[in-house]
């Protein structure tokens, strides 16, 4: 398996995959970075005799150049039921903010104000080639990699007050990607996987993407009907139950706090949760 990573300081980053033995190959010779058109066509980049990256660096959000982050809510039947909303008739859509891009195991801080701020484990879906107008059976063709997406969401700007669901999703830090980005030919079925999060070691999610609503070739052909799909966005498919604001009582996330998530050969995220200041 071919997984492609971003590593080195914040901000910074330089592309790489990781070999066989889980040791990261310095990509940046070849290419200048993991985004654009250069997604589109990872099948292309060589694989063989590069150099050792030294260490374990830090790993970076593996997509560079994001042009939107687009994520779709209630997208699974049993976490809207727990939600205590009805099973959507379409696709709900909103955005998150370029900003909110984190590394996979980079902490995420609370923002001020933070009431209720909630995990997700999410399917993300990196777009390789522009997508508009696309015919359901041709929308997995548009797809470059896919990775996994922790759709952060402080539900109190999310759905009190005037109740704009970008607003909840939005905060720095709150949309952790990685650790890798793996290609389709990698994937057997984008809707056969398993995802789960655990919160301080206690399992909260645990579902499939079997159960998603609306599969990801759906999606796609969906969001090119009503904006166009470029090659860098990345599309958040939806979680499955057992988010904070479904339990009973109620519980969110506090400074400390560490999440874990994981979803079938997508690999696995850490990130400690710390108070903003």
């Amino acid at each position: 398996m071919t997984r492609f990573v971003r590593w080195g300081a914040v901000g910074s980053e330089k592309p790489g995959l990781l070999d066989a033995n889980g040791d990261i190959r310095d990509l940046s010779a070849h290419i200048t970075d993991l985004s654009g058109a250069v997604l589109g066509a990872l099948h292309t980049v060589p694989t063989a005799d590069l150099p050792l990256v030294e260490g374990a660096p830090h790993l970076g959000a593996p997509v560079a150049g994001v042009g939107k982050i687009i994520g779709i809510g209630l997208n699974y039947a049993d976490h809207a039921a727990e939600a205590g909303m009805a099973a959507p008739a379409e696709p709900i859509v909103f955005l998150k903010a370029t900003s909110s891009l984190n590394g996979p195991n980079d902490d995420v801080i609370l923002p001020l104000g933070s009431e209720k701020t909630d995990w997700e484990v999410e399917l993300g879906v990196v777009i390789g080639r522009r997508a508009q107008h696309v015919a359901e059976a041709d929308a997995l063709d548009h797809v470059a990699v896919y990775t996994v997406v922790n759709d952060i969401s402080e539900r109190v700007f999310q759905l009190e007050g005037t109740g704009q669901w970008t607003k909840g999703k939005s905060c720095d830090t709150f949309c952790p990607v990685g650790p890798w980005l793996v290609t389709p030919d990698e994937v057997d079925d984008p809707q056969a996987l398993g995802m789960s999060l655990w919160l301080n070691g206690k399992q909260m999610q645990r579902g499939s993407t079997a159960t998603m609503i609306f599969s990801v070739a759906q999606i796609i052909a969906y969001l090119s009907r009503i904006m166009t799909l470029h090659p860098g966005d990345i599309i958040a498919t939806g979680t499955p139950p057992g988010v904070g604001m479904g339990l009973r009582p109620p519980l969110y996330l506090k400074p400390g706090d560490v999440m874990e998530l994981e979803i079938d050969g997508l690999g696995r995220q850490r990130q400690t949760v710390r108070a903003f200041g």
